[in-house]
């Protein structure tokens, strides 16, 4: 297994499941901590947007709730999946979860060697091979041209 890539992680979804990141292999992927009160929240409307521009193509967007920033998803478990469903997400959301400092699951230890996410929708751009190509702070809306190029030029690329 390749220990430089989110391939090597198990993270858990709002349902108790364990899942392998590998299962996402040769995928494109957004991945992105999110909060119900926060001031960025409508940006899981772009998220939503984002993942149907790109339905039908080997993209995926991985949501984690997460508290850590401003105390400001108070929300657990089904309570945070029924509030964005709301926003007419239809992307997995995972376990809430701590993102930053000691506490920080493994994932987010790993994505930090990047980029520390400093807020709420810290964007990461994972590539087909598993690793972090690029990331976006929490102002640049998923569906902003930026990303959407990227996310295309990546879609072209074959993994290795």
């Amino acid at each position: 297994m390749n220990n430089d890539s989110i391939y090597q992680f198990t993270v858990e979804k709002l349902n108790g499941e364990h899942i392998g990141l590998a299962d996402y292999r040769d995928k494109v992927l957004m991945i992105v901590n999110i909060a119900s009160q926060c001031g960025f929240t409508p940006q899981l409307n772009d998220l939503a947007e984002l993942k149907k521009e790109f339905s039908g193509e080997d993209f995926d967007i991985l949501a984690f709730p997460s508290n850590d920033f401003g105390g400001q998803e108070p929300l657990q478990g089904e309570e945070i999946a029924a509030f964005c469903h709301n926003y007419g997400s239809d992307f997995t959301i995972f376990e809430k979860s701590r993102l930053r400092g000691e506490f920080a699951i493994p994932l987010y230890k790993y994505l930090a060697k990047t980029s520390k996410p400093r807020w709420n929708f810290h964007k990461y751009l994972i590539d087909r091979n598993g690793k972090v190509v690029d990331f976006f702070y929490p102002f640049t809306k998923p569906t902003s041209s930026k990303i959407k190029k990227k996310i295309q030029r990546l879609l072209a690329a074959v993994s290795k």
